[in-house]
């Protein structure tokens, strides 16, 4: 049984003036990629008065903000939660590794910084189930209003905003990067110039968050822009443990803040709202440890129930990856790169340029292609890195001369669940993903892979190739694709939907964010997501707290200034003028 560690020593502010009241108008349960674009937008009027808790600390540890360092943080457990799943049935009863950020900026401090949105359709199919104001048109507004995109604004992207995004620089293109895309085209995709344009389909390079070689987490971009707010507290170490509920309104949260050795037990008050942005896995654990959810679950742990909502903690979906591996000679990859000379090399580069290797994120070039003729859209993603590794004799990864094109399939039909095993918030809760559990899905990975060599195949490659490492020549028939599958892959971090937006029965929160059954209380991240966004999830998450931000205030009665495109009375969006859009 997983144990929590303790909680990391407290540490009141983000160079922000600590406030020591704790009434507040609204509080906010981590700092992750939501948390913090929430808390900044929350707290730009002086007279509200914010409060941000993270479990985590800080984010001082150095590797943070190295790109290439977010190697070294998938099982660091100083700034990771380090969750696994439950033995998965459908995947030789393996766990499966989830990192999840504990720190400031939470995930966004750890992931691999590559900037993706999704499909127009992705958010035009959640309005389609009853949620209302969450179409395309209505929410590119919000990914606009977010984004600082180098390059500067057009109809699809914003400048201005606090998050930076931009190109992958044409000094740093790898040739082996161009390569692949190249061998995307030869294969009969498009070349896409901008995977969060017009269309999604075809090859090309990612958008980042990455400037002058440096991380742009919501830590280093929203919540740095508001460290001078004396209005905006920020505790970290502090371990929610349960919502305040009284008379079927959330008042405040409980939590167990750590200094050194010591813990204490300590509340802070709301007068005006809560607002969980703890992501898939601690959002809906809080709500049950505060006896939201199902009532049998709940009474079989002694939680007195506080709202029936047999939703919490299901609907669990995540993107399911596996890393086709070609070995390669004539053409620089990582190999050649962390040999000790060229590595010393690279130090000194980024330590006076901040460029070379180790500003390198998780992927420069990817695709995104149509597993069948019969798919309407892209519905798998490849990110492509130019390294290739195999573990030694005492597990640590080594490089080898070769490269690799890690797959997904990006609209899986299969369903998982997140739920507390025990009152105490420091136990991990149960995580059951249910990889591969529908004959679609299945079919969908295998086809991926058939198409990721073909790629591999095409002229562009073709006279670099040496032998497949992964899943090997042996590997043909769609039985053995699906073994392999099956024995290899991982997740690709992007799990969703525990706390679903909707109007049905399984819907924890309605389309306003507002969890049912409880006054004054509302989830604004990945969780509440009822289906998954066709690519990564970080910049869908910021995404989803900005329009939180203006949902909260109109509510509130405050006047809000909606970004440009939208009223308080939603309708159709005019096309987007190409002018800058305001933070």
């Amino acid at each position: 049984m997983l144990q929590r560690s303790a909680p990391a020593r407290a540490n009141t502010g983000y160079n922000i003036t600590a406030d020591t009241q704790q009434t507040y108008d609204y509080i906010i349960v981590g700092a992750g990629s939501a948390g913090c674009a929430l808390a900044y937008r929350l707290s730009r009027e002086a007279s509200r008065r914010v409060l941000l808790l993270e479990a985590g600390d800080k984010d001082s540890f150095p590797m943070i903000h190295i790109p290439l360092g977010f190697a070294f943080l998938m099982k660091n457990e100083k700034v990771n939660w380090c969750y696994e799943t439950e033995p998965e049935p459908n995947m030789d009863q393996r766990k499966i590794a989830w990192p999840r950020g504990k720190v400031l900026g939470g995930t966004s401090s750890i992931n691999g910084m590559v900037y993706i949105r999704g499909q127009r359709e992705d958010y035009d199919h959640w309005q389609s189930l009853g949620n209302s104001g969450w179409s395309y048109e209505e929410v590119l507004p919000y990914f606009r209003r977010s984004e600082h995109r180098a390059q500067g604004a057009n109809d699809y992207h914003g400048y201005g905003g606090p998050l930076w995004v931009e190109e992958v620089p044409n000094s740093e293109k790898l040739e082996l990067a161009d390569l692949f895309i190249q061998a995307g085209v030869q294969t009969g995709l498009p070349y896409n110039e901008d995977f969060n344009g017009i269309q999604q389909e075809g090859a090309g390079y990612y958008q980042l968050n990455i400037c002058n070689g440096r991380r742009q987490s919501t830590a280093r971009t929203f919540l740095k822009h508001s460290e001078n707010r004396p209005n905006l507290t920020v505790l970290t170490g502090a371990l929610s443990q349960r919502i305040l509920i009284e008379d079927g309104r959330a008042i405040g949260i409980e939590y167990q803040q750590s200094t050194g050795k010591q813990t204490s037990i300590e509340q802070a008050y709301a007068s005006g709202e809560v607002i969980l942005c703890g992501g898939v896995i601690n959002s809906p654990q809080l709500l049950e440890l505060s006896g939201i959810g199902d009532r049998e679950l709940l009474e079989s742990l002694g939680i007195k129930v506080a709202s029936h909502l047999p939703g919490v903690g299901e609907n669990l979906q995540d993107h399911l990856t596996i890393n086709v591996q070609q070995g390669l000679h004539g053409v620089t990859t990582f190999f050649e790169e962390t040999r000790p000379l060229a590595m010393i090399k690279n130090l000194f580069k980024y330590l006076f340029k901040r460029r070379g290797l180790l500003a390198h994120p998780a992927a420069q070039a990817g695709i995104f292609f149509r597993t069948s003729d019969q798919v309407e859209r892209p519905d798998a993603q490849v990110h492509f890195a130019p390294a290739a590794s195999e573990p030694d004799s005492k597990g640590n990864l080594k490089t080898k001369q070769g490269t690799t094109a890690t797959v997904c399939h990006l609209r899986p039909e299969s369903r998982g669940s997140v739920h507390i095993r025990s009152a105490d918030p420091r136990e991990y809760p149960v995580i059951r993903a249910n990889y591969l559990d529908t004959e679609n899905d299945r079919m969908a990975i295998i086809a991926a892979v058939r198409r990721v060599r073909e790629i591999f195949a095409a002229p562009a490659l073709g006279k670099y190739l040496g032998e497949e490492f992964k899943p090997g020549s042996q590997v043909q028939s769609d039985e053995e694709i699906l073994a392999f599958v099956r024995a290899e892959a991982e997740s690709v971090y992007h799990p969703v939907g525990t706390c679903k937006m909707g109007s049905d029965d399984a819907a924890v929160v309605d389309e306003r964010l507002r969890v049912r059954g409880i006054d004054a209380l509302r989830v604004a991240d990945a969780s509440i997501m009822p289906t998954i966004p066709s690519g990564n999830t970080n910049a869908p998450t910021i995404m989803i707290a900005e329009k939180c931000a203006d949902l909260v205030l109109q509510d509130a009665g405050n006047r809000v200034n909606l970004p440009e495109g939208l009223s308080s009375k939603p309708k159709r969006r005019r096309k987007q003028a190409t002018t800058a859009t305001a933070a």
